[in-house]
């Protein structure tokens, strides 16, 4: 099962020099039956790139509370065994989980298939939008609308081959 796995620059960093991601279990996002339901669709890639979406928003959380990470957007694409991410059966159709798996853990970095990191130019939406989650969350509309804004920005696909350099140890 491809799972889809939010991090920040500086948690794609621990995992490059760890080579595993995730200390225990921990959260990712895939094509769950409630993310089918929900999207009402049978398309495969367009389901995958809705779980990829729900792991953006997740990274967008994660950056919020990190204040050292750069305001980027990070998704590791990994495969896992299937029984190794299992959706909780009680959050149903919640909005707020749709897509979300709880992933044994930990996984090796080197069974990622790709790694997705929004650009430099998106720093400055991507900033914005994680400044206002809190005040998204609460209501405002004004505020899900800029949240709503680092959408607007797709996450570009690198190799894993390409850690280093998005990490800064690069050569």
């Amino acid at each position: 099962m491809r799972v889809y796995v939010p991090l920040t620059l500086p948690g794609l960093a621990e995992a490059y020099k760890t080579g595993e991601l995730g200390e225990g279990a921990f959260v990712a996002y895939a094509v769950t039956p409630a993310l089918r339901e929900w999207y009402l669709s049978d398309d495969v890639e367009e389901l995958e790139y809705a779980a990829l979406n729900r792991a953006a928003l997740a990274s967008l959380r994660l950056v919020a509370v990190d204040p050292r990470a750069a305001r980027r957007r990070v998704v590791v694409a990994v495969d896992v065994a299937d029984q190794d991410a299992v959706a909780d059966p009680d959050r149903g159709l919640d909005p707020v989980a749709l897509g979300e798996v709880r992933v044994a853990g930990p996984v090796s970095l080197g069974k990622a298939a790709a790694v997705h990191v929004d650009s430099a130019e998106a720093e400055g939406e991507v900033g914005e939008a994680a400044d206002a989650l809190g005040a998204a969350d609460q209501g405002d509309d004004d505020a899900q609308f800029i949240v709503d804004g680092a959408d607007d920005h797709e996450l570009l696909w690198y190799a894993t081959q390409e850690i280093p350099n998005l990490v800064g140890l690069g050569g």
